[in-house]
Parts: C-alpha cells; structure tokens; sequence
C-alpha cells in the first residue's frame, strides 16, 4: 500500500505508484480513441477516390445511417456532414438561422461566450444574454420562448450540462440551437426538444477533428426555407440551392472535400459503438466512468467538482477543482503525469478557473479511470513540495 503524508504538512512523501493507466488518453478533445483501435482496421478502399464517387457517397451515406441508428434520431430529423468540427456546424446554424426573431443566448462557459460575441459582434444582433459563473447554470426557467435559443448542451470547459430537456416548451415559438459536442452518444438527448443540434466526432466517439455534424429538426428546415438572412454567406455555410433545401448535404453530398479517412475512423467509432449494444452502451460506458472518478474525488479532501450540483454535472468533460491550486501549479501538477505517461492533458481549460479535466466518455476505459487515483495524489504531493 503507498505510504502518503498530506502535503500540507510540509512533509510530503509517496511513493510513484507502480500501475498505471493502459490507455493514459483523457484529454477532453481530440479524445481517447475507442478500445482496440488501431489505424490498420480501416477500410481504405475510398482513399484517393472522389468522394462524389459511388464509393464515396456510399462510404458518407453509411456513416450518416449509422449515426441515425446509434442516436436513435426521428426521420423527421435531418444529418449533415460540414465542414469546421462543432464550431463550423453551429456557426453554420447562427449564420443561416438566426435573425428572423430575437435571440437569447445561455452562456457558463467559454464557447457559449463564444457564440455571444459571434451573434453580437459579428451578427451584429441584439440578443438576450443570461450568464452564469463557471461550475453554475444559469435560472433556466426565465427563457423567454419566443425567442431562439442558443446554449451548450454540456459544457466542455466547464463540467456543467442541462440535467434534461424539461425546461424546454413543446410550444415555444422560437428554435433550439443545443451545441451538444460533448453530449451526443453520452446522454439520451430529447430529439423533440432540440431544433438544431450539432457535435463533432472527436469528443464522445473518439473520432477525428476537422468535420461537424449538423441535425436539423422539422421546424429548423422550415425556417430556412422561409428565411433569408440580411448578411452574405459563405459557400461552406450555404444549405439552400435554388430556394429549397440542398438535400444532398444531408445525403452524404457534402458542402465541400471532406476527409474520408477521417469519415473512415468515424465508421470504425459507430460500429464499435454499435458492438456494444448502441447508445445504451456508450453511457453505461460514460457513466461508469464518471462514477469512478466521482470516487476518486470523494476520497480526496483537496480534490472537488467544480460542478457542485450532480444533476447538473457532466459525465464526459468532468471539471475538478484543486485545494489551493493556481494555474502555475495545475501546470505541473499535469507535466508531471504527462512525463510519467500515466495522465495525458488534464489541466483544465485555459479559460476556465484552474483545475482539472478529466475525460469521461465512451472511449476511455473504467480500469484507466480507477488506476489514476494514486497517480493523481502522487503528482499532488509532488508538485506541494516541488
């Protein structure tokens, strides 16, 4: 058993534990990728060929059924392969949508702060802004509904997600835009509550970056079909052809090249998911571990959720705070364990207050999870008496 004295004491002493994780992956993005994976299990047969080929559209058409089948998504609900990873798909949605009435904007983190400064100074519109520190949720019963809505359904930089969709009316007048990177395949997402919808495959899926998914809900294809923004937009954004709906983005046809090696490891990710038993496995999964780093925090009197309220704590991008920690010492504190190979990018967002994330979804194993208790208090003493 490693001997430990508290640090505080002024004589800390641990021994550096002899197990570590097996796969030390818990960055919050690109994320772990799933077990066994290895590049050679890739289908390789689309490289170098034109992703308009029958090939190509077949290889981006499965892709966009799987994730249909995985998500469970309503035929009413249309999938669209973009370009720009979560960011593009939600400015795409903000660029295309928004305008026609007013807006409110929930921000607890830093990129909902982001798409406040995209719809004030770059839309130059006037919304709603309802804030609330990092580690809180904002008073989500004061919406006003006949607005649209922006918000980041878990918040990766912070830990913070809505517990549900209950506070969303069925009879708002206004759309949802849910950025929801680090809760798709991590939470059984009310389709009905949620107009748009976008993530990327490197968070939950431990896909690759570069490409977002763009979901549009009934009523969303209503308002492009019926609204023409009063700025230009760029040919990435452009979901409308000839005052229709460009259906082919949301058959594989996408706006521009995309990847189809990166579409390739997102196949692998989606069947490996599917092996599982779909999304009921992939929470089970990201519960699990959520549960056991919950643990580890529990039986640590320095180590605490920035997240207070466990309804409204993420279980993939878990947030923690550390006694007396600034960011100078968060700073070694995750060197240390990144040169040990036992932790790789835990320090928190740069943006955030200084603590630790550690990534809970899908991908990373409950073992990993457990095994970096001891590594945790070993680099906490170290970094004390450094």
């Amino acid at each position: 058993m490693t001997e430990f004295v508290a640090a505080d004491a002024g004589t800390a002493s641990i021994a550096k534990p002899a197990t570590r994780p097996a796969r030390p992956h818990f960055s919050s993005g690109p994320c772990a990728k799933p077990p066994g994976w290895d590049a050679s299990k890739l289908a390789t047969e689309v490289l170098g060929r034109s992703h308009r080929s029958k090939l190509g559209k077949t290889r981006l058409q499965y892709c966009i059924d799987l994730m249909r089948e995985m998500l469970r998504l309503p035929d009413t609900h249309r999938i669209g392969i973009v370009p720009g990873s979560d960011t593009g798909a939600f400015e795409m949605a903000m660029w295309t949508m928004l305008g026609a009435r007013g807006v409110t904007t929930l921000a607890w983190e830093s990129f909902g702060e982001g798409w406040v400064t995209d719809a004030v100074k770059q839309l130059k519109l006037d919304p709603t802004i309802v804030r609330a520190d990092y580690g809180q949720l904002p008073d989500l019963t004061a919406i006003d509904w006949s607005t649209d809505v922006l918000f980041t359904w878990n918040g990766t930089t912070s830990g913070v997600r809505v517990p549900n969709g209950d506070w969303i009316p069925d009879d708002r007048e206004g759309l949802t835009f849910a950025d929801s990177t680090s809760a798709v395949f991590a939470y059984d997402l009310p389709w009905d509550k949620i107009d748009v919808a976008t993530f990327s495959w490197q968070k939950v899926l431990g896909g690759e970056g570069g490409h977002g998914v763009l979901i549009l809900g009934p009523r969303a294809v209503e308002r492009l079909e019926n609204y023409t923004p009063a700025w230009p937009l760029p040919k990435v954004f452009r979901l409308m052809a000839k005052g229709k709906l460009a259906e082919g983005v949301f058959k594989g046809e996408t706006i521009n090249t995309p990847s189809m090696l990166a579409v390739e490891d997102a196949i692998f990710a989606l069947e490996w998911a599917k092996g599982l038993g779909g999304l009921e496995g992939l929470i089970a999964r990201s519960d699990a571990n959520a549960a056991a780093l919950d643990q580890l925090v529990a039986e640590r009197d320095w180590l605490g959720h920035l997240a207070a309220d466990p309804a409204s704590r993420s279980k993939t991008s878990v947030c923690l705070t550390v006694e007396g920690a600034d960011e100078a010492f968060i700073k070694k504190f995750a060197s240390l364990l990144e040169a040990e190979h036992a932790a790789y990018d835990i320090a928190g967002y740069r943006d955030a207050p200084a603590g630790l994330r550690i990534w809970c979804g899908a991908t990373v194993d409950t073992a990993d999870v457990a095994a970096l208790g001891p590594w945790l208090d070993w680099a906490y003493a170290t970094a004390k008496t450094a």
